[in-house]
């Protein structure tokens, strides 16, 4: 198993994708900053027009809890579709470069090509989250945000993580879409599909039921996530052991292309 891991971190050595991720994840944060900074100036804030109305309606202060709220966010929901796109590339570019028919014929249990995959997912995902701490405290620091201490860090880390983790659980059935689909296109319209859904449908009752919803509603920011039944929980691990389930059946049964 190990060998079948080391191999898919060999692929991204000259790829330029984690890179991209990564500037991806540093672009958000200067996003989140740059709103608080408007907030700082209620002048600036009003010239802006849009972007200073939604700052001031979203009641937001330029504190270290405030950020931290945005940074959960990018982790939580946002990291839906950032997770989304990691996974597609390191199930999709096997059709793509036209390899799949070459890691098919090996001589290794398929389903250790999944785990394998969605392991170097995890180390990616959890790579992009340090990196996200580093840059918002960084980036807050600078900024000199009010409200900073032990414990407001400590909510702002252990929020951002705790939505990284539960992003992650929904990751796996884009992963089965992709080897069923064989493309780049499918999954990723699924994600933002159900990204869109998740939000719709988090204002109504059906919201503790349904996977997109309960991430969206647990990633609320550093003063804690909201509080969610049992089943909600349960229903997110349900979808994790699907999806992977759903992925190492597809890809044992797949033919050769």
């Amino acid at each position: 198993m190990a060998d079948v891991i080391a191999a898919e971190f060999a692929k991204l050595r000259r790829s330029s994708v984690p890179w991209v991720t990564a500037a991806v994840m540093v672009v958000a944060v200067l996003g989140a900053a740059l709103l608080i900074w408007i907030v700082r100036d209620p002048e600036r804030a009003a010239s802006l027009g849009l972007l200073g109305t939604k700052a001031n309606l979203a009641g937001l202060e330029a504190t270290w809890t405030a950020f931290g709220t945005y940074v959960t966010a990018i982790a939580g929901a946002g990291g839906l579709l950032l997770l989304a796109f990691v996974v597609t590339y390191l199930f999709g570019r096997e059709y793509a470069d036209d390899t799949a028919k070459n890691m098919l014929g090996l001589p290794t249990p398929r389903w250790r090509f999944v785990v394998a995959k969605l392991a170097v997912a995890a180390a990616w995902w959890l790579a992009l989250v340090a990196l996200l701490l580093a840059a918002a405290f960084g980036t807050g620091a600078l900024l000199d945000l009010d409200g900073f201490s032990g414990t407001a860090a400590a909510g702002i880390v252990g929020g951002t993580l705790f939505a990284a983790g539960v992003s992650f659980l929904l990751v796996p059935v884009c992963a089965w879409i992709t080897i069923a689909t064989r493309s780049y296109l499918a999954p990723l319209g699924f994600a933002l599909g159900m990204l869109l859904l998740g939000n719709l449908l988090g204002h109504t009752g059906w919201a503790s039921w349904f996977p997109w919803s309960i991430v969206a509603l647990l990633a609320t920011g550093a003063g804690g996530p909201t509080v969610m039944p049992w089943t909600s929980y349960a229903v997110l691990v349900a979808t994790f052991a699907v999806g992977i389930a759903g992925a190492i059946h597809r890809l044992a049964h797949a033919d050769n292309p």
